[in-house]
């Protein structure tokens, strides 16, 4: 008959103990779990008995809660005082600010690397890069590359506009230019010369596989015929890759050699470089053979001395192909953080390669169409490169996939807005009410109630702009006075607490565009005379922040 695991008296005590100080530290409402986490994380011995700890556990923090509430939180204090007083030594919680330490950095200045493909202009997606990279080379005087990762003529061929957008953006959301601007198309040689140097190190060689029989291999962990070629056979069939008269597109790759027993089968003598015919926009048809991203990519972080390379989790086998060319080339790996995915649900999904059709097609203006999320469509409706900073260092660096509203956003972009944002009425619908009595004809009303900007002057003939959905009611204009639904003026200060509604007196009629999810809404109204330049960001009275625009109004954000 086999015996159950009793715990021992010291074990209880620990239980017991630790269920105190949890319920204490909690205000009485200590969680079991947390209990269990601390007894597993620090006695080893106890993970196999879990089964047995974890009922004692919730027993303990219930007795414990139940005499915070019966008897205060000092009856738990005094318990530990007398019995594990070393519980009781406050632990002094911070709140991160800013970005985690860069791991292994030994003395160095880190080189870190943004790397966007110019197959069109950044988007959303891509300034956490832009900023995580560029805040860690701030902090600790580094560097930070931009290159463009355009060896792909074929699945996402380089749109030449993007090689000067990309740059603009990338200082406009960083606050600096980058150190180094790297373009691979324009490095070709260094990718072949590392190629040749592969396979005459014997851990490349050319493939003539099918793709189909290739994955055969693959999945059977078997070797393909030409992975044992000769050098001087690999070296002839390079020379054919590369040759205008040899091998066509799809007939040859060249592979890295690794293990085709290896547990991942991504790993398995993956390609390094293949034939593209289609011409490039910034060096044509001078390269016939051109390298993989996993290929291209590890021999330019070595090139550029790269310290640190910042990507997503579904990016790791990336790392992992590249950490097998650098043994093979007797290089250390750059020190890797990786990332979960953020997934903003305002934004849905959206491709470089669809935004470009559908802007192509008119479904979009252009690329800065309010409705994408491209950071050119974000810099127009007023997003601020400083909220964005704000906003993806406070998510900082984690694994977990996580969802985020829009709004969390916008909330960093008021703070950093909202101190130079004069107060304007724009009246949608507008509706003319004529004010019948006493009432101040001309006056000041406040451009803004924290700052000492210039006030607002109006005034006013017979009567004032109002919303459509505002009139056939008593109502206050806001800072003049108190009137009936017939706009009989019934008292300058505040009667009652009838609605108070904004207004315009005079004005010109203008128009506010709201991007709602894919829809455009256009609001023709009356806007306050004003004489801010076009670009200047405004709050809107009861409606939201938005950006003048040549040819009226366009929401920020409320």
């Amino acid at each position: 008959m086999c015996m159950v695991w009793q715990p021992d008296e010291s074990t209880l005590d620990l239980i017991r103990h630790l269920a105190l100080q949890n319920s204490y530290q909690y205000d009485g409402k200590g969680q079991a779990g947390s209990v269990i986490s601390r007894i597993m994380g620090s006695r080893a011995d106890l993970r196999q008995h879990g089964k047995v700890i974890a009922p004692l556990v919730a027993k303990e923090v219930s007795k414990a809660n139940s005499m915070a509430e019966s008897s205060g939180l000092e009856s738990i204090r005094d318990i530990l005082e007398n019995e594990a007083p070393e519980l009781l030594e406050k632990r002094v919680q911070t709140r991160r600010e800013g970005l985690p330490e860069l791991p292994n950095l030994n003395g160095r200045k880190p080189v870190l690397r943004f790397a966007p493909n110019p197959n069109g202009p950044l988007s959303f997606g891509h300034s956490r890069g832009l900023v995580i990279n560029g805040q860690y080379a701030k902090e600790h005087d580094g560097e930070l590359i931009l290159r463009f990762d355009d060896t792909d003529t074929t699945v996402k061929p380089p749109m030449l506009e993007a090689y000067d957008s990309i740059p603009s953006q990338q200082e406009w959301l960083c606050g600096f230019a980058a150190h180094r601007v790297v373009v691979a198309s324009e490095r070709m040689q260094h990718y072949h010369d590392y190629a040749l140097k592969m396979i005459e190190g014997e851990f490349g060689y050319v493939c003539t596989c099918s793709a189909d029989d290739f994955r055969e291999f693959r999945v059977s962990k078997t070797e393909c015929p030409c992975r044992n070629n000769s050098l001087e056979t690999n070296i002839q069939n390079w020379e054919k890759m590369n040759h205008s008269e040899g091998y066509k597109p799809g007939d040859a790759v060249l592979r890295v050699k690794t293990d085709m027993t290896l547990k991942n089968p991504a790993l398995r003598d993956w390609p390094a470089a293949r034939i593209q015919t289609n011409p490039h926009p910034r060096v044509g048809n001078k390269w016939r053979v051109w390298p993989l991203l996993d290929f291209q990519s590890a021999i330019e972080d070595h090139l550029q001395g790269v310290t640190h390379i910042i990507r997503g989790k579904d990016l790791m086998d990336s790392t992992r192909k590249q950490t097998l060319l650098y043994e093979h080339f007797g290089w250390n790996y750059p020190e890797t953080i990786y990332w979960g995915r953020v997934k903003v649900h305002e934004f849905g999904a959206f491709s470089t390669s669809q935004m470009k059709k559908d802007i192509a097609q008119g479904v979009y203006d252009g690329w800065d169409d309010p409705r994408l999320p491209t950071l050119s469509a974000l810099s127009r409706r007023g997003i601020k490169p400083e909220s964005l900073r704000a906003f993806w260092i406070e998510l900082g660096l984690t694994q977990k996939d996580i969802s985020v509203p829009l709004s969390t956003l916008y909330s960093h972009n008021t703070k950093v807005i909202d101190v130079n944002a004069p107060r304007l009425a724009f009246v949608r619908d507008a509706y003319p009410i004529k004010l019948v009595g006493e009432f101040p004809k001309t006056g000041q009303i406040s451009s803004h109630s924290d700052t000492e900007m210039p006030p607002r002057k109006f005034s006013i003939d017979e009567g004032v702009w109002i919303e459509q959905t505002d009139s056939g009611k008593p109502i206050r204009l806001k800072d003049l006075c108190d009137i009936d639904e017939l706009g009989n003026v019934q008292s300058i200060d505040r009667s009652d607490k009838r609605s108070v509604v904004h207004w315009v007196a005079g004005g010109s009629p203008s128009k506010l565009t709201i991007a709602n999810g894919q829809d455009i809404e256009i609001f023709e109204g009356i806007l306050e005379d004003n004489n801010y330049p076009t670009g200047t960001i405004v709050q809107l009275e009861r409606i939201g922040y938005a950006i003048i625009e040549k040819d009226g109004l366009l929401m920020v954000h409320d």
